[in-house]
């Protein structure tokens, strides 16, 4: 298992020269100056991991990390904590949301158990459960500071493994039951926000569960006193497993050089946890859709990305990171076509003020 203080220290930033190739090739195609908008800016992320964008068709792959959540005691969340495992055996049947998406994208789905309560092996679930299920963030921490540092470790080994399966582009999802509420208390501290600003009303809750989720998110920074200075210790008090090993796909990504689409508000307090880290793992991330939960577009102002789609999408499993796939291919296809002025002959366009 790589270690996360070594990931930390061997991951690299972006390369300043292959921005430059990028937004030069940009330049030279026949087409107006930035008329791609953020999908040239996408293209241009990706390739400044190595010497150009990776060449079609892409080989994505998407994880979806599922863990339970014991905050979903104090009646934060519309189901219980038996869905996850219900949707776990779904993605790996291939029979969840996301799964009918990721066809239509060519992209491989793995469900991975972080921490399912009383879960018990399927084929087609990855096993790496942390424990099972975390603590109830209202009583006391999610979990140990080491059990943490595990499940980000996991997250980075994922991440080298997908690399070197030959998967150019990494997706992000979750599924676990609760984990609305454990990314508003990340956010919480992460943004210094109060917790009504950042909480939103997950899968459905109606205007008295958000105020109990509120009070919860309240109750677990209160209980806890998560240090923002430290992502480690803010994951293990507030978080969740799915929310660690996700900042370690990001940490992962950034150290394989393969870029990591963030996809809806949980992903990406995971991804601004991993950039807390490592600021050049932020290098590694794209930005797929604005969440309709409160701290999503909060959390990538944060990170300093804009995301191209926005949809008033809240599904998690990954299904906005996946709706980005197609977009990417259409812009590569762009970036790869040598449809440029000098092959056409026709003066370029020059930057104008």
């Amino acid at each position: 298992m790589y270690r996360l203080e070594q990931a930390i220290a061997d991951i690299r930033p972006a390369d300043p020269a292959a921005i430059q190739r990028a937004k030069a090739h940009w330049n030279s195609l026949a087409k107006p100056l930035g008329g791609l908008g953020l999908l040239e800016e996408l293209v241009t992320r990706m390739a400044a991991l190595g010497e150009k964008p990776p060449s079609l068709p892409l080989h994505p792959v998407l994880a979806v990390l599922c863990a339970d959540n014991g905050v979903v005691s104090q009646g934060v969340s519309q189901c219980g904590s038996e869905v996850t495992a219900q949707v776990a055996r779904a993605l790996a049947e291939g029979t969840s949301t996301v799964c009918y998406m990721a066809k239509q994208a060519h992209c491989r789905v793995v469900p991975v158990d972080m921490g399912i309560v009383d879960f018990s092996p399927v084929p087609g679930v990855l096993s790496r459960p942390m424990g099972n299920g975390t603590g109830d963030i209202t009583q006391g921490p999610a979990m140990s500071r080491s059990e943490c540092v595990r499940a980000v470790e996991t997250g980075i080994d994922l991440a080298l493994d997908f690399a070197a399966k030959g998967h150019d582009l990494i997706l992000t999802g979750e599924m676990g039951i609760g984990n609305t509420t454990t990314t508003a208390a990340v956010s919480c501290v992460l943004l210094d926000k109060s917790p009504a600003e950042v909480t939103g009303r997950g899968a459905g809750l109606d205007s008295a569960g958000l105020k109990r989720k509120i009070a919860a998110v309240k109750r677990a920074i209160s209980v806890n006193h998560p240090n923002p200075d430290d992502p480690i210790d803010l994951l293990s008090k507030v978080g969740g497993y799915d929310l660690a090993g996700l900042c370690g796909l990001f940490l992962g990504g950034g150290l394989a050089r393969v870029p990591v689409v963030i996809d809806g508000a949980i992903s990406a307090a995971a991804a601004l946890c991993a950039s807390r880290l490592c600021p050049s793992a932020r290098d590694a991330m794209l930005a797929s859709h604005c969440s309709s939960e409160p701290c999503g577009t909060l959390l990538l102002q944060a990170l300093g990305l804009c995301a191209p789609l926005t949809a008033g999408m809240h599904m998690g499993e990954g299904t906005g990171a996946v709706a980005l796939v197609p977009l990417l291919e259409q812009a590569l296809a762009v970036y790869h076509s040598g449809h440029t002025f000098d092959v056409l002959g026709i003066d370029a366009y020059t930057p104008q003020e």
